[in-house]
């Protein structure tokens, strides 16, 4: 007698069921922090009673295109845009530089007093940002460099943040691929941006987002620093769009419009970089 394997059908499995929720709680999540952007979005394509409107709709019944117009048109908000992006793209340039030079010197040179200024540098990432400003202002009023793009570029030119980020990375390089480029008669210089910044490039992009965001959306040193309306940044003009003509936020689908266009270029930097940004976050090891 012939007896007939049953064969089981295959189903989901535990684990299956485990990436199925975490997939659907990372969705959630993900709906969860873009739901302020849409609502910011939808409510610049609505009309002020729509805003209004109990219970909220998140859709407008007529799309109100005009009010991107007439946010643009009731601010030079190309020359605030133009104003941080510029800054920012400055400071972002001179700080990698600035941080790739101190932790080549920091992981590659054997000098003594090496550890005590590293932890000197580290040590003033503690001080309290505010402690900063009287002097630096007076710097500045020294050098005749307050309500300029100079003041506003120098003055963040440094960023221990960086320094301490490039520094990890540059401590994964292996020491074998240094001394052979010594060996081939390459100086630091050759070796530094030959060797390192390629090697560290995630982590070269992860700083650069990370330090133009914060530069972009920078708004309490700006605003002691300038005071002409063609240096302000794009911080100080929303605001100065939101109070404007004593309407404290009245006039709330314009400005709405306006904070959607001015975080625009954050989004576009953001979507240039992320593949950059993710390996520089997930990244733990040199390969190769």
């Amino acid at each position: 007698m012939v007896k007939h394997k049953v064969q089981k059908r295959p189903g989901i499995t535990s684990a299956k069921w485990g990436d199925l929720t975490a997939h659907l709680f990372l969705i959630a999540l993900s709906l969860i922090v873009a739901f302020p952007f849409i609502w910011m979005v939808t409510s610049a394509l609505k009309t002020r009673d729509e805003i209004w409107m109990f219970p909220p709709k998140l859709l407008p019944q007529v799309p109100q295109w005009q009010n991107f117009m007439e946010a643009w048109h009731g601010a030079p908000f190309g020359q605030y845009v133009f104003n941080s992006v510029f800054t920012a793209g400055c400071i972002v340039a001179i700080q990698i530089i600035n941080s790739s030079m101190m932790a080549y010197v920091l992981t590659q040179l054997k000098f003594r007093g090496r550890n005590l200024l590293f932890a000197l540098i580290m040590g003033t990432y503690m001080l309290p940002v505010a402690a900063t400003y009287v002097p630096s202002y007076v710097i500045l009023g020294n050098l005749n460099w307050l309500d300029t793009y100079r003041g506003l570029i120098i003055s963040n030119a440094t960023s221990v943040f960086g320094i301490f980020l490039m520094r990890q990375a540059f401590l994964q390089v292996h020491r074998e691929t240094v001394e052979a480029a010594l060996l081939d008669g390459a100086g630091h210089w050759t070796i530094l941006w030959r060797i390192f910044m390629p090697i560290s490039k995630t982590t070269v992009v992860t700083f650069g987002l990370i330090s133009f965001v914060t530069n972009y959306n920078n708004y309490l040193w700006p605003m002691l620093i300038t005071k002409s309306e063609n240096m302000r940044l794009v911080t100080q003009g929303l605001r100065q769009y939101f109070i404007g003509g004593g309407a404290y936020g009245l006039n709330w689908p314009q400005i709405m419009a306006a904070s959607t266009f001015t975080i625009a270029p954050l989004l576009i930097v953001f979507f240039l970089a992320q593949n950059w940004f993710m390996k520089g976050i997930g990244d733990t090891g040199i390969k190769g």
